[in-house]
């Protein structure tokens, strides 16, 4: 039996496919935004804090990299209810993305801090700065920098990762093509659309990226 391709019914969702796309965009942004955050401050406690702070990062870090995200996902959204703790699907989710982009940000932070060479830092506080004043003026852009490609790397990973938020029922991309999939069992044509939409996105993503990482220079 010969399988015959028919997009219509794709292009009649187009909207909702574009829909998705752009909300797994903005999740992926918001988490990855709120991950670096995370990720920074973990990462300083790693490098520069006590012992007792090490073992903290430390075990954070292994703990969420070492637990599958949609193991995170399903226990954010379901288990901590039962903990009163209490949030909506969207917020659930972009929780469980942060707390997941954080611990690898977190590694790609804390590479990025020991090789900001050591003679900088000294500079900065033979002029009388402070180590707070170092760490934001001197070690953290130089950081930032250096850390760029990893960081957009890890920015297109997470915007696939938002694929997952379909098994808490957010409409993202994937949901979308698994509701044409099941409405009108057009289960190639579907699935090619979801998947050219992945990949196209991501390969845009990477061109700004690179883009972007030749703007700022190289320490």
């Amino acid at each position: 039996m010969t399988y015959v391709f028919n997009f219509d019914v794709i292009w009649a969702n187009a909207g909702n496919l574009v829909g998705g796309l752009a909300l797994g965009l903005a999740l992926a942004l918001v988490a990855v935004l709120i991950g670096a955050v995370i990720g920074l401050i973990v990462a300083f406690a790693a490098v520069d804090g006590s012992p007792a702070w090490r073992r903290l990062a430390g075990g954070y870090v292994t703990f969420v990299r070492n637990t599958p995200l949609l193991v995170i996902v399903l226990v954010a959204y379901f288990a901590l209810p039962e903990l009163g703790i209490r949030m909506e699907k969207l917020e659930s989710f972009v929780v469980s993305l942060a707390l997941y982009a954080g611990a690898y940000l977190t590694e790609v932070f804390r590479a990025s801090l020991i090789g900001v060479p050591v003679g900088l830092t000294d500079a900065g506080l033979s002029i009388g700065l402070t180590r707070f004043q170092v760490a934001r003026l001197i070690r953290l852009p130089i950081m930032l920098r250096n850390a760029l490609p990893a960081l957009g790397s890890t920015f297109i990973s997470l915007f696939k990762d938002t694929s997952l938020a379909a098994a808490i029922s957010i409409p993202e991309l994937t949901f979308q093509a698994r509701r044409i999939n099941v409405d009108s069992f057009r289960v190639v044509e579907a699935w090619m659309a979801a998947s050219v939409l992945y990949v196209s996105t991501s390969l845009v993503i990477a061109a700004g990226l690179r883009r972007l990482e030749r703007v700022f220079p190289r320490f």
